[in-house]
Parts: C-alpha cells; structure tokens; sequence
C-alpha cells in the first residue's frame, strides 16, 4: 500500500528504508515522471525487481523510471568506476543521479531526470541555485551542470553530442532504418548520442505523427547493441522573436527504451533538435536555439559554444509518501 501526503519541504525528507517501506517523493518534468529515493548514506540496494515494483502504475507508485539520489563516494566505493571519474573531474559532483528504467535496467542518464533530481535536491536544503550558482551532478553519462532560470526552469548542460554515423551520415541524413507498427516500410533515420542513444526519424506532417502506434517498440536496424530511444519528428519551421533572434519549432514523440511511449524525453528533445539542425544545415544558415514540444509540453534546446547542448524546461514535485515493502 502507498500512503501519499503533499510535497512541502517536511514532507520531503531523506528517504530511508524502514521495517515498514520505503520512502518516496514522486515529481516529473514536462510529464515524464519519476520515483525519487534519497539514499543520503548510500546504504539501499536498488535492485532491479525493487525498480520494477516502485515504477508499477497499478501496483507500486509508477512512473517511467527510479532516480536515486546517492553520494558519489559511495557509488566510487562500490566500485562503479564512473563515480570515480566523476569525483576526479569535479570534486564539488559529491551527488550522483542513479537512474533506472522502468524495467530495472540501468540507464546512463536522463536530461527531463536531471532537472527533476536538482528540484529533488533543492528541497531536501542539499543544493542552493540561488544568485545563478549551478551545481554539479554526476550520472553515468559524466557530469551535469544545472542553473536555475528567473522563470523557474532548470538549464542544464547535457555536455558533448555526437552522430555516431559522423560526416557521412550527417551528408547523407541518415544512417539507420526505422520501422513503426503500421508502416509499409522502413524509414531512415538518423543515430544521435548524448550519452545514450538515440535515432530519430523525421515525418511529414503532424497529422502523421499524432496518428502513429507506438504500443509495440520500434524496430531499428543495424540493432543497436545497447537499444535506442526513438524519435518521432516533425519540424515546424522558425519563429522570429521580439528581440530579433530566430528559433527552430520541432514537434515530437517519443518511444524510450526500457519504458516504451513516455509524454517527454529530455535527451530524446536535444537529439529531435539536433537532427533536425543537421538536415537543415545544407540548406543554410539554422538557429541554435529550439523550441520542442512534446506530448507534456516543451522544453528548450540550445547549442553552447565548444560543441556542448543545453537542455531547459520545468521539474515539478509534487507528492511524498512510503511504499510497503
């Protein structure tokens, strides 16, 4: 059974196990939605079935993923050899975001996670973004960097991309096939990293985009050894703003995997941008900044000088309780 109360800041403390359950904070962003732990000691053991039952819709709290929130000391003395790139990197990373599928599997990061987790550690007092600081996390994917708007968004610093096609998949728009539940054929697509994989494939209207079924997985060849999360695009032109700059307008869908169709995915919007950016460029000059809507809303995507991306859009919190364990 899971008992729920409102987030305030109370409400909102260190989540421990007890011989009762397990303490959970429950938030999302642009509705991707997470079960947040905070293992402040590093003393849980998240185990893949323990995922499972937490991320449960009917019969666990649910959600499209696990994020615990650990010291990356601990993780380093366990033996996960990322934390300890992460600590010799950025010694101030001392919290790193565990995160997990829906199913149990390990996942190298999440970008609508990461700001949900720096709204997590915000409210539990471990983080101040007050006066523009940012703060430092570390995940699987390296270290994430986060300030918080004046409008309340989290901007965060997803680091480098990469097609992992390189120059002859960018000239040539694609290097992958995808075939969705419905469609004659397979379509191209093109392989985007941001730490974990994407392919995204564009389509033709939006109309085509809303009708798609993507209750079963998308199948994409060449396999990708690891799996993928794919990208339904449409792009929706530029917008020119009362400053005078111009932004992209992509719409998008998403299929996660280890989860399957979730409202948002904030790496899968920077991968959406960026591909979008890539077919473009032959064409002219292309913005650097763009607007994603997805089911759950929008985020912002913008290129940083040096090759980084920057992904901004809300978190919210908004319940905690315990689960019985």
């Amino acid at each position: 059974m899971t008992q729920t109360e409102p987030a305030t800041p109370a409400a909102r403390g260190r989540t421990r196990a007890t011989p009762s359950g397990l303490r959970f904070v429950k938030g999302h962003g642009t509705r991707n939605d997470f079960v947040l732990i905070a293992d402040t000691r590093g003393e849980l053991d998240l185990t893949p079935d323990l995922v499972r039952r937490l991320a449960d819709r009917r019969g666990g709290v649910g959600g499209d993923g696990v994020i615990r929130l650990v010291p990356t000391a601990s993780l380093a003395q366990a033996g996960e050899s990322v934390a300890d790139d992460v600590l010799a990197a950025d010694p101030t990373a001392i919290w790193f975001m565990d995160y997990r599928n829906a199913d149990g599997s390990v996942a190298e990061m999440c970008g609508n996670g990461v700001r949900v987790f720096t709204a997590f550690a915000e409210s539990l007092g471990l983080v101040n973004l007050a006066g523009g600081a940012s703060f430092a996390l570390g995940t699987r994917a390296g270290i994430k960097r986060v300030r918080k708007e004046a409008d309340g968004w989290y901007a965060v610093d997803m680091g480098p991309w990469f097609l992992p096609g390189g120059q002859d998949a960018a000239n040539g728009g694609f290097d992958a096939a995808v075939h969705v539940t419905g469609w004659d054929a397979p379509r191209p697509a093109l392989s985007v990293d941001l730490g974990n994989p994407h392919t995204v494939v564009a389509l033709s209207s939006v109309g085509e985009l809303e009708a798609l079924d993507l209750g079963r997985a998308p199948e994409v060849a060449p396999v990708p050894p690891n799996g993928t999360n794919v990208e339904l695009v449409v792009p929706l032109g530029e917008q020119r703003l009362p400053d005078g700059s111009t932004v992209g307008r992509v719409r998008m869908r998403v299929h996660e995997r280890g989860v399957g169709e979730t409202p948002s995915c904030g790496t899968g919007a920077c991968a959406a941008a960026l591909a979008v950016r890539t077919w473009l460029a032959a064409s002219g000059e292309v913005p650097d900044t763009w607007i994603v809507e997805v089911p759950g809303g929008q985020v912002r995507v913008r290129l940083l000088p040096g090759g980084n991306v920057e992904l901004a859009g809300p978190a919210e919190l908004v319940h905690a309780g315990e689960i019985s364990l």
